[in-house]
């Protein structure tokens, strides 16, 4: 549409990857990085995301496009995985992707035939159509309740002790079919994870979600 040659939104990078952490952990996907967050997580390993006015602003055909070339949707055997349903998954994060209007983006990539995944901190109001919404409430900024709610997945990073009851707090706030995930700090990963598993131990509606793309070295 003329609105997807005009509309542009902030890509700091964009890339075809195996999908690292959570419910969809292992999966071929597409991710597309946009630029700009206020969120301010003091621990997150791609801070060169925050400036929104640091990354070309990129007209919705053109990031569609490259997704479908990047991810080898446009061969044959695409068209038989999507005949079997397996249609190519397409990750929009951040930076905090929903300080944007991700109406057209989200469409644009349904209507070419790609399953759209969210990752959000639930910080701003959602826009745009999701096929899934991976939601990591953050300290550093209030989340919305009215993100919680919709959320098919709910991850937490853990980085201390105190993070068990903060995510406590926020498994009260999702639906009850949302997948309930806690998430070493990279970082402090050899500290937390001994208490991560213990705590799913005792609390076995947790699961347990680990970079896996830092261990097998893929963006």
């Amino acid at each position: 549409s003329d609105e997807n040659i005009t509309m542009t939104l902030p890509v700091m990078e964009s890339f075809y990857t195996i999908q690292g952490e959570g419910f969809h952990q292992g999966r071929a996907a597409y991710f597309i990085r946009l630029g700009g967050c206020d969120v301010g997580c003091v621990w997150c390993d791609v801070k060169e995301s925050w400036e929104e006015n640091r990354h070309p602003r990129i007209s919705i055909d053109h990031i569609v496009s490259e997704a479908l070339r990047e991810s080898g949707t446009e061969s044959l055997l695409a068209e038989v995985n999507m005949a079997i349903g397996i249609p190519p998954i397409a990750v929009v994060t951040g930076g905090e992707p929903m300080m944007h209007d991700c109406r057209s983006l989200s469409r644009a990539l349904q209507n070419s035939g790609f399953r759209t995944h969210l990752e959000t901190s639930g910080a701003y109001p959602l826009t745009g159509e999701w096929d899934w919404i991976c939601y990591s409430p953050k300290k550093f900024k209030e989340p919305l309740s009215t993100v919680a709610i919709k959320a098919h997945e709910l991850k937490v990073i853990i980085f201390n002790k105190s993070d068990f009851e903060w995510a406590e707090k926020h498994a009260l706030t999702v639906g009850e079919h949302c997948k309930l995930f806690l998430q070493p700090e990279w970082s402090r990963s050899e500290t937390v994870t001994p208490m991560i598993i213990e705590y799913i131990k005792k609390n076995p509606r947790w699961e347990f979600s680990l970079q896996l793309h830092k261990y097998i070295h893929v963006p």
